[in-house]
């Protein structure tokens, strides 16, 4: 008889939140994590400690520059690093008792050690005290991404970096490197940059945040320079030397850059190695990807891949829903069905940027007819009575039909009012059915209402 209904290797948002669903509906499970705390790289080195920084920087930012035009006036305002890192632990450490705390409420066994695949329902968990044999009727694969590297460019975890220890800087660099201009990299700059490094962002492509709308792209890009970032795009690094404490980047067809730190941040590769995949024949594509059909299910009956690991946004929450859906399947035998094109993408920068759907480059392309709504947060109350004025709100309809096809804004608090856009398309709504909706005044959220208006040419407030 099998150990288990169901063993879970991985326990990042998709392996965990997979693991507490399919114990609520029933099934006994066991899952293997390599790592002492539960919670995987969203939680422990990723968007939970990022987030805590990235509020923190900001509160720093504004106490030193934004109150006084608020009639806060406050004396000098010093930097407490020590103690910032310390809140950011503490905020992941209460985020990694959770996980623990529901796996425990939900009696899944958990197994510390590397997971590998021996074949189908069968699991050798390597750890620190020897193998242990797991059986079970259903595996799933859950392990995330890592750090894509940077050929020429080598990790040394003190000067050259990844995000990781990124996090971990225990001195503000006076002057720091990122290497790309992707999420991870203009977060993470902007941290360090609120808090008095002096931040040169260096992007291969010849734009920031590739996979963002365009308009919202540019737009964002004019903000973070007005911040102080120093962005360049069209440079290709081809290496980094350290030499008495500062590292040179070397650039094709132009100058070296020195900093004293570079992190580099040129995006994240599925980490399907050392899973026993090739031994037990799984199949995988050329970017190590897990191959799955329409059920999460791989070649080999009865084992599953989710997350990062498969085809998709390499997005936690969209690790989630897959980690919901796998496991009911499993247990429920529920058809899973998770629209990637309706998962948000967040950039907690200040001002968030935040999107979902089409953007108007690919709806071009396509040959799609659109008709575009946008408006301004300057000409919205409520982000006027917060201070917070900069982006705007563009809506992109089907031209014949109203359809919502995309929404991208760049403004205060984007990541929250993205979530009314996503429920909008959701349920097939129209610009019409947004526009329609009592919108409470005065909120942020009144931007999205009046950008659908504009769809038709009828914005109230511009």
């Amino acid at each position: 008889m099998p150990d288990f209904d169901l063993i879970i290797v991985g326990a990042g948002p998709g392996g965990y939140v997979a693991a507490i669903r399919a114990a609520q509906l029933g099934l006994s499970v066991a899952c293997v994590e390599q790592e002492r705390t539960l919670g995987g790289t969203c939680v422990r080195v990723g968007c939970i400690p990022s987030k805590a920084l990235l509020e923190s920087s900001e509160r720093f930012a504004m106490a030193g520059h934004a109150l006084e035009e608020h009639g806060v006036r406050v004396g000098e305002v010093t930097l407490d690093l020590a103690r910032m890192m310390q809140r950011k632990a503490d905020v992941v450490k209460s985020n990694t008792d959770g996980v623990a705390y529901l796996f425990k409420k939900h009696k899944i066994e958990r197994f510390e050690g590397r997971g590998e695949l021996k074949g189908a329902g069968h699991v050798v968990v390597h750890g620190t005290d020897g193998e242990t044999e797991l059986h079970a009727e259903h595996v799933v694969l859950a392990t995330g991404s890592r750090v894509a590297p940077l050929r020429g460019v080598e990790i040394d975890g003190e000067r050259i970096v990844t995000s990781t220890e990124a996090l971990e800087f225990d001195e503000v660099p006076e002057s720091l490197v990122v290497i790309g201009a992707g999420v991870i990299g203009l977060e993470l700059g902007s941290v360090w940059a609120r808090l008095g490094a002096r931040v040169t962002v260096l992007e291969y492509l010849d734009r920031i945040l590739l996979g963002i709308d365009d308009e919202i792209a540019k737009e964002s890009r004019k903000i973070f320079t007005k911040q102080g970032l120093d962005i360049r795009t069209g440079v290709r690094v081809t290496g980094a030397s350290v030499e008495d404490g500062t590292v040179t980047v070397e650039v094709e067809d132009g100058e070296s850059v020195k900093a004293d730190r570079v992190l580099v941040a040129t995006g994240r590769l599925p980490n399907s190695e050392g899973l026993g995949l090739e031994e037990a024949g799984v199949e995988t594509d050329a970017a190590g990807r897990v191959t799955v059909d329409e059920r999460f299910m791989t070649n080999l009956e009865r084992v599953y891949a989710i997350g990062d690991l498969i085809h998709g946004p390499m997005l936690a929450h969209k690790a989630e829903e897959d980690g919901v859906a796998v496991a009911e399947l499993i247990a429920a035998g529920r058809a899973p069905h998770v629209d990637y094109l309706l998962v948000p993408n967040v950039v907690y920068t200040e001002p968030e940027i935040a999107s979902v759907g089409h953007t108007e480059e690919a709806l071009r392309e396509a040959g799609t007819p659109y008709r575009k709504g946008v408006f301004p947060f300057q000409a919205n109350g409520r982000a006027r009575a917060i201070g917070l004025t900069s982006g705007k709100v563009k809506i992109l309809a089907h031209k014949e039909t109203d359809r919502v096809l995309g929404v991208h804004i760049v403004g205060p608090r984007a990541g929250d009012l993205i979530a009314e856009c996503v429920a909008a398309m959701a349920f097939h709504a129209t610009s019409e059915d947004v526009a329609r909706v009592v919108h409470a005044h005065p909120t942020l959220a009144e931007a999205v209402k009046e950008a659908a208006l504009a769809v038709d040419g009828r914005a109230l407030h511009i």
